[in-house]
């Protein structure tokens, strides 16, 4: 873009005309109307009034006179460097000798002119105006790109964070199924008036609490197993509303705004409902003396302009819900840790600081994006935007409860790496009737499943195991086993029976850590389902 075209890009401009001869500034302003430049201007006289219009008028330009009466233009040059840095400077006189006219150059001046010569007024200030354009463009796209790059090494630094958390929370899974299963059998075993049964009641809370732990980890560094629908996100947002009250208390007002043509997503609906659970308790935690909370829906389409100002996102369609509140707000240092794990606000003891951690892994995990508007005293939104899809919308049916009895007799071949939970997890079984055959690896599994022994009912074999994993274990196994059923059990699954956090068709899994009484209703569950085909 050539100077002239740029200059107008930004009019009309806004000129102030430090000048104490009324008839030199009225030349002034009929050369630049002359000139074709469409502007608005102030004329002021003194220094006072220079300082007032370059905070109140806001010029893009200041064209002072050499000499006035109470100061001079390096005094103006002086004054507009202190006010307004980056406004241009164009000293208009009646006489100035060239050292004179080069120290105004030195000391900051875009140019001088002479009276008698204003012809040159107008390509001046147009040259100025441009050269104030780029300059003003260069630092906003500078800032941008400082923006961009802060946001790519947040990002960068969640994903690192994200693989220590699946990393610590699978060991801790291991351990903590052997803690949750060995106080199950405990408590199966102690009286109701056993004098240890209180101190067994309490293990086992304080492990079901670590476990939360460990999922809240697994669904920020998105390994979770997600149960995808095609979904009204409008839909969500109701049913989640019905239990906002019991959890967020009285004194919080909660408002929905919901978009009557919503489009439809593929998300777990178990998984978008803890999302807002999470966002508007974190909401009412900004309101300790009360507020209000909106959970608005709103389609939207996120542009090229939208994905330059965001890492990351990619331009398309999407459907946004978000969760606002009038409470304290954040500054820009709180919102950058804001979804880490542990980082948090609240007083010692009042969070663990995995609440938006866990939004921000199921959010990602589910295809979207999550972006934090605050500022402190202002209140705070958090913006979900997930992909809009095109398909039908598939209702919401809770799981069905738990039937029938949890014993059986079948023959169940337990594979498992870790002995501590392979050695419980044949217990669990065996006290529920079944029989149970265990083995440490793969290669042994192999040679205790050999076609010479019984039949196998049901192979339960954890999924990641050196050398062989659980899902190779079952391919081998099958077809000396046509009638054996599979279910695989985690910490956290791999791609081998997981793709992008989604289980592959027909395959059954049980997440680790697990209790007593959720493993045997899911090996019941899956021994009872009929066989497909």
């Amino acid at each position: 873009m050539n100077p002239d075209a740029l200059a107008e890009a930004v009019a009309p401009a806004r000129i102030l005309i430090v000048e104490d001869v009324a008839n030199d500034a009225e030349l002034m302003t009929r050369e630049l109307r002359r000139s074709g430049l469409a502007f608005t201007h102030q004329h002021v006289q003194t220094e006072v009034a220079l300082r007032e219009a370059l905070r109140s008028f806001v010029p893009d330009i200041v064209l002072t006179d050499h000499s006035l009466p109470q100061f001079n233009a390096s005094d103006a040059l002086r004054v507009v460097r202190e006010e307004a840095v980056h406004t241009p400077v164009i000293v208009v006189t009646g006489s100035l000798d060239e050292e004179t006219a080069a120290d105004y150059i030195k000391a900051g001046a875009a140019d001088y002119i002479v009276k008698h010569r204003l012809q040159r007024l107008g390509p001046a200030v147009r040259r100025a105006l441009a050269l104030r354009q780029a300059l003003t463009d260069a630092a906003r796209a500078e800032a941008a790109l400082r923006v961009l790059e802060e946001q790519q090494r947040q990002a960068q630094k969640m994903e690192a964070i994200g693989r220590l958390a699946s990393g610590v929370a699978h060991d801790f899974n291991n351990l903590l199924t052997a803690i949750l299963g060995s106080t199950d059998l405990l408590l199966e075993e102690l009286a109701a008036d056993h004098p240890g049964r209180l101190e067994a009641e309490e293990t086992r809370r304080a492990a079901l609490r670590a476990a939360d732990l460990t999922r809240q980890l697994l669904a920020f560094s998105r390994q979770q197993v997600l149960a995808p629908q095609v979904l009204d996100i409008n839909e969500v947002v109701t049913n989640v509303k019905k239990m906002l009250r019991r959890v967020i208390g009285e004194h919080v007002e909660v408002r929905s705004v919901q978009a009557p043509d919503l489009g439809a997503v593929r998300a777990d609906p178990g998984q978008l409902e803890q999302v807002l659970l999470n966002l508007a308790v974190n909401a009412r935690d900004a309101m300790p003396r009360g507020g209000r909370v909106t959970i608005e829906t709103a389609n939207a389409d996120l542009d090229e302009t939208y994905a330059a100002q965001h890492a990351a996102v990619a331009p398309g369609r999407y459907v946004m819900f978000a969760v606002s509140d009038t409470g304290t707000g954040m500054d820009a240092a709180t919102q950058t840790r804001l979804f880490e794990p542990f980082f948090t606000t609240k007083a010692k003891g009042k969070g663990t600081g995995l609440g938006l951690a866990t939004v921000y892994g199921i959010v990602k995990q589910s295809g979207g994006y999550i972006w934090v508007y605050s500022e402190p005293g202002q209140g705070t939104s958090m913006k979900v935007y997930l992909p809009r899809v095109d398909a039908p919308i598939e209702p919401i049916t809770p799981p069905p409860p738990p039937s029938g009895s949890l014993r059986g007799s079948e023959t169940i071949l337990i594979v498992e790496d870790q002995e501590e939970v392979r050695n419980l997890t044949r217990r669990l079984l065996e006290a529920r009737g079944y029989r149970v055959l265990v083995a440490a690896s793969g290669a042994e599994a192999l040679e205790v499943a050999a076609p010479s022994t019984e039949r196998i009912d049901l192979l339960v074999t954890d999924v990641i195991m050196p050398r062989m994993s659980g899902r190779e274990v079952a391919l081998l196994l099958g077809p000396a086993h046509p009638h054996m059923k599979v279910l695989f059990v985690s910490g956290y699954p791999d791609e081998s029976i997981v793709h992008h956090g989604v289980l592959d068709p027909g395959v059954a899994f049980l997440q680790k850590p697990f209790t007593a009484q959720t493993l045997a209703q899911k090996v019941r569950a899956v021994l009872d389902a009929p066989r497909d085909g």
